[in-house]
């Protein structure tokens, strides 16, 4: 459910219809937070391209459930519920570990990633934290550490994306006043391999 006017699965019509099928899960489920595009069709589209072009994609090096952790914090920061929500679930399936979920959900809580992550995982949330809230106080200096610390620069890109991601789609579920009600935690679109397979499982 949501603030704006959405459309259902089963009355969804043309280029909509086509896209939900697309991004449909068990029994035709549909996120709330790709139902809000639903006035306008190719805004899904383009939120899905980007979605699994930066968090599900074989292209990418790190590995998923950091960038899924990122994505929770990020959330966090931005008090996005239905995103932390949705993307812990995501994570706790990644990690299949409750002693170490518990772990990063009290470490999100505490705002202390770097008592969860290794030091060069720790600087990329550090990164993630400064590019949410603080954007225009990003220097060289941030992006140099990172490469200090191990990440190369494709792997940069790859946080950097993320973290973008996850503030575009928190202020799109917060703005639209969207929420978890009918939705299922934690599907997301598994064919890592396969850009255009978007369905959630």
């Amino acid at each position: 459910m949501s603030w704006i006017r959405t459309i259902d699965y089963d009355d969804a019509k043309g280029k909509l219809k086509s896209l939900y099928k697309r991004v449909k899960g068990p029994d035709n489920n549909i996120d709330n937070v790709l139902k809000i595009h639903s006035l306008r069709p190719h805004t899904l589209e383009g939120h899905m391209v980007l979605y699994k072009a930066v968090l599900h994609h074989s292209g990418n090096t790190l590995s998923k459930w950091y960038l899924e952790a990122l994505g929770c914090y990020v959330g966090h920061l931005n008090n996005c519920e239905y995103c932390f929500d949705h993307h812990f679930a995501g994570l706790q399936r990644l990690l299949n570990d409750d002693t170490k979920s518990k772990q990063f959900l009290v470490a999100v809580k505490r705002d202390a990633l770097d008592t969860f992550f290794d030091t060069k995982y720790a600087r990329g949330s550090s990164y993630a934290k400064i590019l949410t809230l603080d954007v225009q106080s990003v220097i060289e200096e941030d992006f140099n550490s990172l490469k200090e610390s191990g990440f190369s620069e494709g792997e940069i890109l790859e946080i950097n994306q993320v973290v973008s991601y996850f503030n575009y789609v928190n202020r799109s579920v917060i703005g639209l006043g969207a929420n978890t009600k009918g939705d299922i935690l934690g599907l997301s679109p598994n064919q890592n391999d396969d850009p255009d397979n978007w369905g959630h499982s």
